[in-house]
C-alpha cells in the first residue's frame, strides 16, 4: 500500500488555513492551497472541544478512508486540510455524506479529474 503524504507541523496547517480557499460541506470543510511538489499533502484537524479522543479518531478514519479512495482522481500539487463542522453532532458522522462533501468540494475547486 502506498504511503500518503500528510501535513504534520502547526505552521503547515496555519499556512493552508490562512492562504487557502475553503469549501463548506454538510459535515466537513476543506481548505486547499497549491504547493511546489508533485504530490498532494493532506491533514485532518478536529477540535478537542468537539468530543473525546475515541470519537475524534473515528471521524479521522472515515475522512482518511474517503480521501484514500478519491486521491487518484485528484490533480497533483495541492495541500488539503479537512476540518470537522463543530455544529454537526458526532453521532451523525456518515461515510457516504463525507464522501459526497469531498466530491462536491473538489469539483468546485476544479482539482477533481474525471
Amino acid at each position: 500500500m502506498k504511503k500518503m503524504k500528510t501535513l504534520k507541523k502547526n505552521y503547515e496547517f496555519q499556512n493552508v488555513l490562512k492562504k487557502g480557499k475553503f469549501y463548506i460541506g454538510k459535515q466537513i470543510t476543506i481548505y486547499i492551497t497549491k504547493n511546489r511538489e508533485e504530490a498532494n499533502q493532506f491533514g485532518i484537524a478536529i477540535s478537542k472541544k468537539t468530543c473525546n479522543a475515541v470519537k475524534r479518531n473515528f471521524i479521522k478514519r472515515k475522512i482518511r478512508e474517503n480521501y484514500r479512495l478519491i486521491q487518484n482522481k485528484l490533480a497533483k500539487g495541492y495541500n488539503i486540510v479537512f476540518l470537522w463542522n463543530k455544529k454537526e453532532p458526532i453521532e451523525n458522522a456518515n461515510f457516504h455524506i463525507i464522501r459526497e462533501d469531498m466530491h462536491k468540494s473538489f469539483q468546485k475547486a476544479g482539482i477533481l479529474i474525471q
